[in-house]
């Protein structure tokens, strides 16, 4: 079974969202980082793949929207996270 694609969207100098690719980086995760610091499309493209969400990180697994970087720490510290990259 192929690993699900790891998308990560980002604005510069965020360090939520350095904290969440620091995880990710550490555990050897490819990851598509997508910086929506100056908006354009890749913004639009994060708000209709998580509606409501206006905050960075935005972080997707495969098809599961994960939420930001609190909410990637919490399922590293459940043990849940590395069973959601393996897909």
């Amino acid at each position: 079974m192929a690993k699900p694609q790891v998308d990560i969207y980002t604005k510069f100098g965020c360090g939520y969202c350095y904290r969440a690719k620091r995880l990710l980086d550490g555990k050897g995760v490819d990851y598509a980082e997508h910086d929506i610091t100056m908006g354009g499309p890749k913004r639009e493209e994060m708000i209709a793949r998580a509606p409501g969400a206006r905050t960075v990180p935005q972080i997707f697994i495969g098809t599961t929207h994960v939420g930001g970087s609190d909410e990637l720490h919490a399922l590293e510290r459940e043990g849940k996270l590395d069973a959601l990259l393996a897909g």
